[in-house]
């Protein structure tokens, strides 16, 4: 198969934050994992073993999803998707970092947090994530085109996103560019460390029992009401970049941004709350957004 999931194995597990833990995965099958170019927010997919199952093995031809697709719910494990919290590479190896948020509010805890929780060295899952050999990667949304100025903003589960896009633009060309990131997380404990160009001002914004995405609206000047997700929503999730477009709206094939560029991820209610207050309030135009609901509360996310 050209492209399909690999083995990894855990190297270490850190709670490094009341909501956040950090595992570390390498073994022998991650070695052709890697990327020559910035990570950024590059997604990747985590196949996680139902309990008390071995994790599902794979044809060795063919396209590995349908035959994922066609095993048995009880044995073809569990799929979320992540994103790269960092990625180090060697002449012989592979680990690759992933942070966890662990979801502690009642209810939330899915069955990717409730694995981190109870991860342990020398556990398994299957990683899907860039190759060193894939003439084309894929999963990467963050695009400034000829933007100076950009605004990141998004919830806890954007974090490990946003630390990504800013430690890469530090240690690029791209150090130049200023802007804001807006990080919303449930408590002043969950402030992380992040080495981001100087130019761009890193905002925490705990929660502290406050409503999710009422501290992100308000940092971004915003004066919209909040459009909570509900279980009627259904699974759909909003995902409008520039160079896609679930509604349907025109992409250009490159990117034309300029001036500002924003990129909002997190629960799918606020990201949408927030996309309709920066094209009303602000009148951005499409090239300069990029809009990703990376979950949605109260519903159990596919994939």
């Amino acid at each position: 198969m050209a492209y399909a999931p690999v083995t990894a194995i855990v190297e270490s597990v850190e709670k490094i934050s009341p909501n956040f833990m950090r595992v570390v995965f390498s073994g022998p099958e991650m070695k052709i994992v890697g990327s020559t170019s910035p990570v950024f927010d590059q997604r990747i997919k985590l196949i996680f073993p139902n309990p008390g199952k071995d994790l599902p093995t794979f044809p060795t031809t063919g396209d590995w999803y349908p035959n994922w697709l066609a095993m048995p719910e009880d044995s073809r494990g569990v799929m979320r998707t992540y994103s790269i919290r960092s990625l180090n590479m060697g002449p012989t190896f592979t680990s690759l970092t992933v942070d966890f948020v662990l979801h502690t509010e009642p209810g939330l805890t899915g069955p990717a947090a409730t694995w981190a929780m109870h991860a342990q060295e020398g556990d398994k899952l299957l990683i899907l994530a860039p190759r060193l050999d894939a003439e084309a990667q894929g999963g990467i949304e963050f695009d400034h085109g000829a933007a100076q100025c950009i605004v990141l903003a998004g919830d806890e589960t954007a974090a490990p996103a946003i630390a990504r896009i800013l430690e890469d633009l530090a240690a690029s060309d791209n150090s130049h560019i200023t802007g804001t990131a807006l990080i919303e997380v449930p408590e002043k404990d969950d402030i992380l460390p992040i080495a981001g160009p100087a130019g761009i001002s890193i905002k925490w914004l705990p929660r502290q029992g406050r409503a999710h995405g009422e501290r992100l609206l308000e940092s971004l000047d915003l004066q919209a009401k909040l459009t909570a997700s509900t279980p009627a929503d259904g699974d759909t999730l909003l995902w409008e970049t520039p160079a896609y477009s679930a509604l349907g709206e025109p992409v250009a094939a490159a990117s034309t941004a300029h001036g500002e560029y924003y990129w909002i991820a997190g629960e799918s209610g606020v990201v949408t709350t927030i996309r309709r207050a920066l094209i009303k309030e602000k009148g951005l135009d499409r090239s300069q957004v990029a809009f990703m609901g990376y979950w949605k509360r109260g519903i159990a996310m596919r994939g």
